[in-house]
């Protein structure tokens, strides 16, 4: 007797086993957590218990993160062979304790906040995290202001950066598609030379010879992540542990690190209104070997002042009678007010011993890394030897990009723009200093850079004063970062570029009515 073929329930029963399938395969997909859960049956603890205790060992590890989806009942109990009464009963405790949480019709996840004991140890481990069980490593700190929360609404006075809604985003985007619609475009896409793309090596030394008074060929530079990449290897090829390095006092603290890191003995040597102390320098010279002195002569960091050229060539004549060299720091040439800018160090005749270092993050944008050194070509041999062991090369596509701009004036125009549009935020930042801090604070109109330095006429605690105006909604840079003994100074390094008329007002209104 021969069955009738019921087509409704064939249809309907390959239907399920194909909606099971596809179901336990997406849990898997969602599922990036591999089961690894060791249950022994003889033991003393419960089968339950083992299996919560090893999901939380799990999340201690870190393999299970806030969030993480875990398997369903059914699907965990068939992986480790156990009943799914058992996985539920592990899953109900681990939730009650507040391991886990649940979504209607979405599953288990692991919970977006944790148990407290949970965040206590988490905090343990970060807090002694130089200090590891089996090794022990050298901890750094940044020396940098804590990221400032978007939400809140903020006048920064920055140390002196662009103003980045001024960045020629339309033009550089434009260079990339054309970069990117070249029928070479794949050569771009491989590995290149360590010393930059040749392009913009070229179009810098045409810039530092037409602009900057500077004679350097392109195998005299190398392009870098930015200035401190430029000043790190810099500091890791020329100092030795032991070395001597003088610095401006206040000064850039970057720098300081970068030497620190590389064995340096640091020696602050002051400046006053004409640039670094040169008599003071000279003295350290006659003590003991001088390797080096860095300097920031255009516009001094933090004080903005502009080295005057007597003292230049004074600086120049002590670093060829004792041999050591001129770290010139040249970080925001085109900024500056006068009829015309100083020309570099590296541009005299005796600049016998410059390593030259700048930049086109502060013109263009900061997020554009692109730094460079420029010097004897024996020294830059090195330097692009030595880059290759942090960092194979830069970035090919970028590198061509910001070429082309420069090729075609558009930098220069940029620069022509932003000039004058940061004279006059200037203008009106002088003014309202002179309206509402005058009676509190000395101040110069700086010949060029994006800020202004501050120096309280009372003494002031500029750390706790910096945190009394962030409550007031500003921010400023905490000036123990100026100083090479962490010792805050009774002063303020104001950034105004980035600023608009009523921010600067209402900005410099605050802070002179909390001044103690």
């Amino acid at each position: 007797m021969s069955i009738p073929f019921d087509r409704t329930n064939f249809v309907y029963f390959w239907l399920t086993k194909i909606i099971q399938f596809l179901l336990k395969l997406m849990g898997q997909m969602l599922r990036p957590w591999k089961t690894i859960l060791n249950i022994e049956l003889g033991s003393h603890k419960s089968v339950f218990q083992q299996i919560a205790d090893g999901i939380i060992g799990e999340i201690k590890k870190g393999r299970l993160k806030p969030g993480m989806s875990l398997p369903g009942s059914r699907i965990l109990a068939a992986d480790i062979g156990v009943n799914r009464k058992t996985v539920v009963l592990a899953y109900e405790e681990l939730m009650a304790e507040g391991w886990l949480e649940t979504a209607y019709k979405k599953g288990t996840f692991v919970s977006e906040k944790l148990p407290k004991q949970k965040e206590r140890r988490r905090q343990r481990n970060e807090e002694s995290i130089s200090s590891v069980k089996n090794f022990s490593f050298t901890a750094f700190g940044s020396g940098m202001p804590s990221t400032v929360n978007a939400e809140v609404p903020l006048i920064v006075f920055n140390d002196g950066l662009p103003d980045v809604k001024l960045a020629p985003l339309d033009e550089l985007a434009r260079a990339y598609k054309r970069i990117f619609q070249q029928k070479a475009r794949w050569r771009m896409l491989g590995y290149a030379n360590e010393r930059g793309e040749e392009r913009l090596r070229t179009a810098i030394a045409t810039m530092l010879t037409m602009d900057r008074g500077l004679s350097f060929g392109i195998h005299q530079i190398c392009i870098t992540r930015g200035s401190q990449m430029a000043l790190y290897l810099t500091a890791q090829i020329l100092i030795k542990p032991g070395d001597i390095v003088a610095m401006e006092t206040p000064g850039y603290r970057p720098a300081f690190e970068a030497f620190k890191h590389a064995g340096a003995t640091i020696a602050p040597v002051e400046i006053d209104e004409q640039g670094i102390r040169i008599a003071k320098l000279e003295q350290l010279c006659k003590k003991g070997p001088l390797k080096a002195v860095y300097v920031t002569p255009h516009h001094q960091f933090p004080t903005t002042v502009s080295m005057k050229a007597d003292r230049r060539l004074q600086l120049l004549a002590l670093s060829n009678q004792y041999g050591f060299a001129v770290i010139e720091d040249d970080y925001d040439h085109d900024y500056h007010f006068g009829l015309r800018s100083l020309l570099p160090l590296a541009s005299y005749d005796r600049a016998e011993n410059v390593i030259y270092i700048s930049s086109l993050s502060k013109l263009i944008a900061p997020a554009v890394r692109v730094g460079y050194v420029a010097g004897p070509a024996s020294f830059i041999d090195s330097l692009a030897a030595l880059r290759m062991t942090i960092d194979r090369q830069g970035d090919p596509v970028m590198e061509n990009a910001v070429a082309e701009l420069m090729e075609e004036g558009i930098v220069n125009k940029h620069a022509k723009r932003a000039l004058g549009i940061y004279r006059e935020r200037r203008s009106l930042m002088s003014k309202y200093l002179d309206r509402y801090l005058k009676e509190k604070a000395d101040y110069q109109l700086p010949e060029g850079g994006l800020a202004f330095w501050l120096r309280f006429k009372k003494p002031v605690d500029t750390v706790a004063f910096s945190e009394l105006l962030l409550k007031h909604g500003v921010q400023v840079i905490s000036t123990e970062r100026f100083s090479f003994n962490g010792e805050a100074l009774n002063a303020l390094r104001l950034g105004y570029a980035a600023l608009d008329e009523a921010e600067l007002e209402r900005g410099i209104q605050i802070i002179a009515s909390l001044i103690p």
